[in-house]
């Protein structure tokens, strides 16, 4: 099976020492958002768990104790967006984030380590040049740590709505500009450029649509074959393995304006104060009328032939 991470939270930015307590004790509890009484348990076995999928935009925390999940295949979506504190408050330096993803780079391989360049968004400070600037930046830094960057533009949910009023949708002159240029930028430094839930426009400057988190990407990240249906598309477009995630809504404390996981600052302070490192649960701990439902956990690897790692 396939672990999810990064689709809540940040769990490697907020959450590191939770996280290692349940590698330790080989189990981890994740309340169901939609039926709080239910709670679904998952072994943290790497004969069981095929791969860790972090997504985060600090891995600095993780990085002292990154021997304890050596064991287990892992790929990690790392953000670096160079916006400021006026939109990402609590986001560490770019320059800082940069660092962090070339140690983890260096300990696991660069094809495990994937930049993400979203969400974009343009304003009178964050320009199509800051965006081409700032993109050519952070992949000239990384040319010799990663093989891939994703890019995508920022979706204008009721919560982001809520939280970044000020926020415009990016339209479709200005996302053919930035994939010319970045599709320019990818090729300079040898590093793919995709998008995420783009669609197809951005394919003839040469920028990959076909996912970032499919089967096909996992297959080369471990190196093996996976034995997985296919399953019906997100949004109409998305084959990413997003499923089976262990994190929890409203819980990050990055105070990103873009946000989709949040709902409200109010309610993040509130379940942070509910955290407790030693929980079984990220949030709060198991109660009397919580139902555990045990789910269903098996490897997906078809045999130890080696998959072709052909980028371009």
């Amino acid at each position: 099976m396939i672990l999810n991470t990064g689709l809540r939270t940040d769990i490697p930015g907020f959450f590191s020492e939770w996280f290692y307590n349940r590698i330790d004790e080989g189990f981890v509890y994740v309340r169901n958002p939609y039926a709080k009484n239910q709670i679904y348990s998952y072994k943290l076995n790497p004969e069981l768990i095929d791969c860790i999928m972090f997504c985060t935009k600090n891995p600095k925390p993780m990085l002292e104790n990154l021997e304890k999940i050596d064991k287990f295949n892992q790929y990690w979506h790392i953000t670096i967006n160079n916006y400021e504190k006026e939109i990402e408050p609590n986001v560490p330096p770019a320059n800082e984030v940069l660092e962090s993803f070339k140690i983890l780079s260096k300990k696991l391989g660069k094809s495990s380590v994937s930049l993400r360049y979203d969400p974009i968004f343009i304003n009178e400070k964050y320009t199509l040049e800051h965006h081409i600037e700032s993109f050519e930046y952070i992949l000239n830094s990384l040319s010799d740590y990663t093989t891939e960057a994703i890019i995508s533009f920022i979706d204008l949910y009721e919560k982001t709505k809520r939280n970044f009023p000020e926020a415009n949708e990016v339209n479709r002159s200005e996302r053919l500009k930035l994939g010319e240029e970045f599709a320019k930028i990818g090729k300079k430094y040898n590093i793919k450029v995709k998008t995420c839930v783009e669609g197809r426009e951005l394919e003839k400057f040469g920028i990959d649509s076909s996912g970032c988190m499919t089967k096909e990407v996992i297959e080369r990240v471990i190196n093996k074959n996976l034995k997985i249906t296919k399953q019906k598309a997100r949004n109409g477009e998305c084959y990413c393995l997003l499923n089976n995630d262990i994190g929890e809504y409203n819980t990050c404390n990055h105070g990103c304006l873009y946000c989709y996981a949040n709902s409200n600052k109010k309610i993040v302070k509130r379940n942070l104060k509910l955290h407790n490192p030693k929980s079984s649960l990220l949030i709060g701990d198991v109660k009397e009328d919580d139902i555990i439902i045990e789910r269903k956990q098996e490897s997906l690897i078809t045999n130890e032939k080696t998959k072709q790692t052909k980028l371009f």
